[in-house]
């Protein structure tokens, strides 16, 4: 784990002031395209370029089931997971068609699921162990199980690093995902889960308020606030949750920009942020989810997501869905002409 301890990538503040400088040159008002034109910058200083380009996508979805499903606090059974990571494989998931669409890479990285998925076309065997334990009777994890996690969201990126990915994207898949969510964010921020616990795969309010309930039991259980923010994540993470949380800290070491999908990779970015301060620097958070919570911590990580739809699927597709609005403003910054290209005159 001594990867951990390697520092932030670094974006160049001469490579933002240039493409900053060539904004403000192209043939149209000053700020008028909004957060395309922060989106330009941001791509054209980290590739150093003012032909900035975002063609390679790579996404990683991340599968693995839960202990605290126990509690009744999912509306699905647990083999839906397994269901998911075969209908990953076969194409038929919204990430499936979406990455299609962007002819971008998808993988599947199964961390362990109660229902063995078997050997399937496109899924990486990565299990740790069926599930994770239940965590309002014991901790999710072992030291050794999370280690393993956030090895494994590490090699994700490698990968992508090695495919010449331009943007790395997580996604997730795991049935009571949104409990283990929840409860570390109530934990980052200090907040009850009555403030932070949502329908999910569609709790009505009965099932909402005992999800809250159960969350709340497990947080006196394991005295969380004394927790450190790893321990945050060992206790009441997912496999799934530190793969990402893994995949980001490395992504952002590595220099790779990465977009946020909804509530269970902004909790995955939120232990990012805890575990290695400035991480940050380098997602971009694709979109707002309609799950109640997903409000609380963006603002807690300062983040604008770029859409709200009321998404709240998960599997990475809320972020596949906004890359055609990277790559037209990368296109917009690389192709518009400067006023003296055009003979257009610039304001005084």
């Amino acid at each position: 784990m001594n990867w951990l301890e390697q520092p932030i990538a670094v974006i160049s503040e001469a490579a933002i002031q240039e493409a900053t400088e060539r904004q403000q040159q192209l043939t149209k008002p000053p700020g008028s395209l909004g957060k395309l034109e922060e989106l330009a910058i941001k791509f054209s200083a980290i590739q150093k370029t003012q032909q900035p380009q975002v063609k390679n996508v790579h996404i990683s979805i991340f599968a693995a089931d839960h202990g605290i499903a126990n509690e009744n606090v999912s509306a699905f059974p647990q083999v839906v997971t397994t269901e998911m990571i075969k209908n990953f494989s076969r194409g038929g998931a919204a990430i499936s068609v979406l990455a299609i669409e962007l002819n971008a890479k998808l993988e599947v990285i199964d961390l362990g699921t109660v229902v063995e998925a078997g050997e399937l076309e496109g899924v990486i065997s990565s299990r740790i162990a069926p599930s994770t334990a239940n965590f309002a009777q014991q901790a999710a994890m072992t030291e050794e199980q999370l280690i393993e996690a956030l090895n494994t969201g590490k090699a994700a990126v490698q990968r992508a690093i090695e495919s010449s990915a331009d943007i790395f994207i997580g996604g997730d898949m795991g049935i009571a995902n949104t409990t283990s969510a929840t409860a570390m964010a109530c934990v980052y921020l200090d907040k009850a889960p009555v403030d932070l616990a949502g329908p999910g795969t569609g709790l009505d309010k009965k099932g909402i308020s005992h999800k809250a309930e159960v969350i709340q039991q497990a947080l006196g259980l394991h005295e969380a606030t004394s927790l450190n923010a790893v321990e945050v994540l060992r206790f009441f993470g997912g496999f799934e949750i530190a793969a990402l949380t893994g995949a980001y800290i490395y992504a952002a070491q590595q220099g790779l920009p990465v977009m946020i999908d909804g509530f269970i990779a902004t909790a995955a970015a939120l232990a990012a942020v805890k575990i290695k301060p400035g991480c940050d620097v380098w997602f971009i958070y694709a979109h707002q989810s309609h799950e109640p919570g997903h409000c609380l911590m963006l603002e807690a990580l300062k983040a604008e997501p770029l859409v709200n739809m009321n998404m709240r699927l998960g599997e990475a597709s809320g972020a596949a869905v906004v890359i055609p609005l990277l790559r037209q403003a990368c296109a917009l910054h690389a192709n518009m002409a400067t006023f003296a290209e055009a003979g257009v005159s610039n304001s005084e």
